[in-house]
């Protein structure tokens, strides 16, 4: 069992570093100046069905005030606009850009390759498992991640 539990690991901690190293320097390629970072931030903010700073800081689980440094930076490159609630100005919202659309798209190009060459030799009852598998890894990041974070 410990052999096994090794391989895991090392499959995980492996996995995480190739996907990240993979995809920054895919967007390198591509002309992107944005750090991996900035391009999920945006991610976050496009895909979010809740678009308040709050919101966006606890989709990436960051602080407000990382949040807030991070934003501020890409304002200022033009790829995020801030803007009050109308119906309660304390809240602070955030949308992407035209100009980030561009980003997102490769970005969204680059994950739809990733998994094509990931599981396309895969057949149906292999991809099942596989997605079985990965939501319980997932279920318990998820679980861990609120124990700490004391949500």
């Amino acid at each position: 069992m410990g052999s096994l539990r090794h391989t895991t690991n090392e499959l995980l901690v492996g996995l995480f570093n190739y996907i990240l190293y993979i995809e920054e320097r895919n967007l390198k390629k591509r002309g992107i100046k944005l750090s991996m970072n900035d391009v999920h931030i945006l991610e976050s903010i496009q895909k979010a069905s809740d678009n308040s700073m709050s919101h966006i800081a606890a989709r990436i689980m960051v602080t407000q005030g990382t949040l807030t440094t991070n934003v501020n930076k890409l304002i200022a490159k033009g790829y995020v606009e801030r803007y009050q609630d109308e119906k309660d100005k304390r809240i602070k919202r955030l949308r992407i850009t035209e100009k980030a659309l561009p980003i997102l798209a490769i970005h969204e190009q680059f994950h739809e390759e990733m998994i094509d060459k990931a599981i396309g030799k895969l057949g149906l009852e292999e991809n099942e498992l596989l997605n079985e598998t990965l939501e319980n890894v997932l279920a318990y990041f998820r679980e861990e991640y609120r124990e700490q974070a004391g949500i």
